[in-house]
């Protein structure tokens, strides 16, 4: 008995010390355990296979309709399960599949297709779009960069949305002056013109509305996209100023440039005949751009100096190495000759900076004020006033008074002018004609709108700009684009720099008989490089 009782004490205590020895350990791998942290958040770019991976769950939840699976995939979970959500609630989108593309890097092109079913219709929906994968900086998840175009390339921006229904304006038929039918697909450029026509003049138009797949855009003042036609409505008949010849030529021209926009109006009626844009983000940059318009701003600079007394076109305005203006200096394009005994019209026709830059104070007969540029954009040419009413969104160019050096580069479309090619096609049809007509595209008979008024300038002043011009197509900066064209023609290049841009963006105006046209190209270069040609190929439908 007392052998077993010491044997039982000797395992109690031995069960006791590998109880505690096992305890001990476990304190310290938990000690250890604490002292390294939490697990370390993955960094830097999302692998292959976590690219490939997080795009196919992604895509899989989208497909299944399951929209917080899918928002969950995304760095912005909220909107995108919304949106995801709504594709088939709210755009009645099912039977959804999606095909991914080869990745480039982090971005995953992929295709969609689905079907549209609303009120026992259906059609097909096809289209492509791409995401891309970034890391979650908080959690390291390989997660999509979520932009509401994953979902549609339609959707451009936040609270943009896909709906179908009942289309918010009836369709219409819009036609040229002569009557010819003018389409989205014979030009594709007018297919944001033709939208905002549609959303503003489709019940004037005497339409019934269809039913519709559209991208309701948040920006009230865009146009609905229509995207897929389940019922078509009743068009009514639009009759526009544009002539199918004229805009047939300037979708060709511009297809020619990236980035590049340009318009055409009638300078004896302001009635516009044609307005084309290639951009890749879809922007009516040709009436609603904002951009300086280099040199092709000194046909207003070179009014105010007329109108104002302070020279002629045959009066000396003397081209200079550089000028100097409030500390700043100016100088010309590389390789422009000086000359000391030069007149406004040489300036003009070499698109001399500097000898434009020396009259900008006027003379002491004859001063010139901060003021004297905006006066003549505004009162002579109808600019900057915000009172255009063309039928669609448009910019009626800005000629700010500007003190210090911008007031000298201002002069020069530098500084803070702003222009559209609208715009500069009015500048030229006001210098040639001597009348400010506003330009139109839709007749101001059908809304009962107020078209903007100015007083025009001086024959004096409009025969010499023409005159100015004209010598400038022939034998000055222009002349290589206008080469080839007969009758009646003028031109005005321009080439203005841009911070952070390798090239300037490249502007051209001009007119042949009863065409006055402008055109910008981004990064184009000289005004005669890329706009030029744009230019000269819709003003050859003259003919």
């Amino acid at each position: 008995m007392r052998k077993g009782a010491k044997a039982v004490i000797v395992g109690s205590v031995f069960t006791v010390m590998v109880g505690g020895a096992g305890y001990g350990t476990f304190n310290i791998v938990s000690a250890l355990n604490e002292d390294s942290g939490p697990p370390a958040v993955k960094t830097g770019p999302p692998s292959k296979d976590e690219i490939a991976e997080t795009s196919e769950k992604f895509f899989a939840a989208w497909e299944k309709g399951q929209a917080q699976a899918a928002g969950d995939l995304t760095d912005n979970a909220a909107p995108a399960t919304t949106l995801i959500s709504d594709y088939k609630a709210t755009a009645h989108i099912t039977g959804v599949k999606i095909t991914p593309g080869t990745a480039t890097g982090a971005t995953v092109p992929f295709s969609v297709k689905a079907t549209v079913s609303f009120q026992g219709r259906s059609k097909p929906l096809a289209y492509t779009s791409s995401l891309r994968i970034v890391r979650g900086t908080t959690t390291g998840r390989a997660l999509v960069d979520w932009k509401p175009s994953v979902v549609h390339p339609g959707l451009r921006a936040v609270g943009d949305a896909l709906v179908t229904g009942e289309a918010g304006s009836p369709p219409i038929e819009a036609v040229d002056r002569d009557g010819k039918v003018l389409t989205k697909e014979k030009y594709p450029s007018l297919g944001p013109v033709l939208d905002t026509l549609r959303a503003r003049y489709g019940d004037k138009a005497g339409g019934k509305p269809g039913i519709e797949l559209m991208v309701r855009h948040a920006d009230t003042n865009v146009a609905d996209t229509s995207l897929v036609t389940l019922a078509e409505g009743t068009p009514g008949k639009l009759e526009t100023t544009l002539s199918a010849s004229a805009q047939a030529a300037a979708e060709e021209a511009v297809l020619k440039f990236s980035e590049s926009s340009v318009v055409a109006v009638q300078p004896s009626t302001g009635e516009v005949l044609a307005v084309a844009n290639h951009r890749k983000d879809q922007f009516n940059a040709a009436f609603e751009g904002t951009l300086a318009p280099g040199s092709t701003m000194k046909i207003v600079t070179a009014a105010m100096l007329i109108d104002n007394g302070v020279t002629s076109m045959n009066g000396p305005a003397p081209c200079t190495q550089t000028a100097v203006w409030k500390s700043q200096t100016f100088s010309n394009l590389k390789g422009m000759a000086p000359n000391e005994n030069a007149t406004l019209a040489n300036d003009f026709l070499r698109s001399c900076n500097t000898g434009f830059i020396k009259l900008i104070d006027g003379t002491e007969a004859k001063p010139l004020t901060d003021e004297s540029l905006t006066t003549e954009a505004q009162e002579r040419f109808g600019l900057g006033r915000d009172d255009w009413k063309t039928g669609i969104t448009s910019f009626d160019g800005s000629v700010p008074a500007s003190a210090g050096p911008d007031r000298a580069a201002n002069a020069i479309g530098q500084g803070q002018v702003q222009m559209s090619p609208l715009n500069m096609a009015s500048v030229t049809a006001t210098a040639i004609t001597g009348e400010f007509r506003q330009p139109y595209l839709v007749s101001p008979d059908l809304d009962k709108r107020e078209l903007a008024t100015a007083k025009g300038l001086p024959a004096s002043t409009s025969a010499q700009l023409k005159q100015m011009m004209q010598m400038t197509a022939t034998q000055g900066t222009a002349a290589r684009a206008m080469a080839g064209l007969s009758g009646d023609i003028g031109a005005k290049t321009g080439s203005a720099e841009v911070d952070g841009q390798a090239k300037s963006n490249s502007w051209f105006t001009g007119f042949r008989g009863d065409i006055a046209a402008a055109a910008m190209t981004q990064e184009g270069g000289h005004g005669g490089d890329a706009a030029g040609p744009i230019v000269a190929a819709v003003l050859r439908t003259g003919d």
